[in-house]
């Protein structure tokens, strides 16, 4: 394993790449209605980010197509656009955007109602962005990655929801994936120490039953094995001698981690 420690300076520079994910995530968001294919919404990613003096960081990557991933009901992650998924009223979407400014990489989640939802779904949404807060929390210098594992699957299990253990976060920099791997599962004061300079992306993947997962035939999306509904969400986090510091947010749309 080899953690990239990033500097002060580092970090800083590191925002406007958060930024700018953070914005075009929110615009995204805003356009996540009924009628609307997928595809649509990578298209509209795809050109805010770049008028905005970014580049698409998922466009390519590994051989993804799009510029965004986006996830329906039951998909987990790394859904590719479409023009023929079209979003309909009480769906649920993971729309997983990310920009590189100046060589840095941010990236974030977040899963969206389209509509008025279902109470199950309601329920779902909330308990996992709950679990990505008490896991950002927990991103703080001594504390271990276990603890932000602990953070998302006691709050996940407690609701009697499955945590997905075979997709993590990761460490991120000028690359999209670095070291570590940050599971979303994990036994408190355990796994490596963190200590500041390390910037992660904390991601929990919540299903509202089975943990256990499926592999599309393209190749890249992943969902539930049961059908039910995922949600998922994702916060850029700098570790600092003063505990957690989110890069990809936008001043007056983040709350503050105590």
């Amino acid at each position: 394993m080899h953690i990239i420690i990033k500097s002060p300076g580092e970090i800083e520079d590191m925002k406007e790449a958060g930024r700018l994910s953070a914005m075009v995530l929110r615009e995204v968001g805003k356009r996540c209605v009924p009628g609307v294919s997928t595809l649509e919404l990578d298209q509209f990613a795809e050109d805010f980010i770049r008028r905005h003096g970014g580049i698409p960081a998922f466009k390519g990557y590994g051989g993804f197509p799009g510029s965004i991933c986006a996830s329906v009901n039951d998909e987990i992650v790394h859904g590719i656009p479409s023009k023929k998924k079209i979003l309909k009223k009480g769906d649920i979407i993971s729309i997983d955007t990310g920009a590189t400014v100046n060589g840095w990489v941010g990236d974030n989640a977040w899963t969206y109602p389209v509509g008025s939802i279902s109470p199950e779904k309601k329920k779902l949404l909330e308990v996992t962005e709950r679990c990505m807060w008490n896991a950002i929390k927990a991103a703080r210098p001594g504390n271990r990655l276990g603890d932000i594992g602990h953070a998302v699957e006691s709050i996940a299990r407690s609701n009697s929801y499955g945590v997905v253990r075979e997709l993590t976060g990761h460490g991120i920099g000028r690359d999209m994936h670095e070291d570590p791997s940050v599971s979303n599962v994990g036994m408190p004061h355990t796994g490596k120490k963190l200590q500041p300079g390390m910037v992660l992306a904390i991601e929990p993947m919540v299903n509202v039953g089975t943990r256990k997962i499926r592999f599309g035939k393209d190749g890249w999306l992943i969902s539930t094995a049961d059908g039910k509904p995922s949600a998922h969400f994702e916060k850029t986090v700098a570790i600092t001698k003063d505990g957690p510091m989110i890069l990809t947010c936008e001043p007056g749309y983040d709350r503050p981690v105590g």
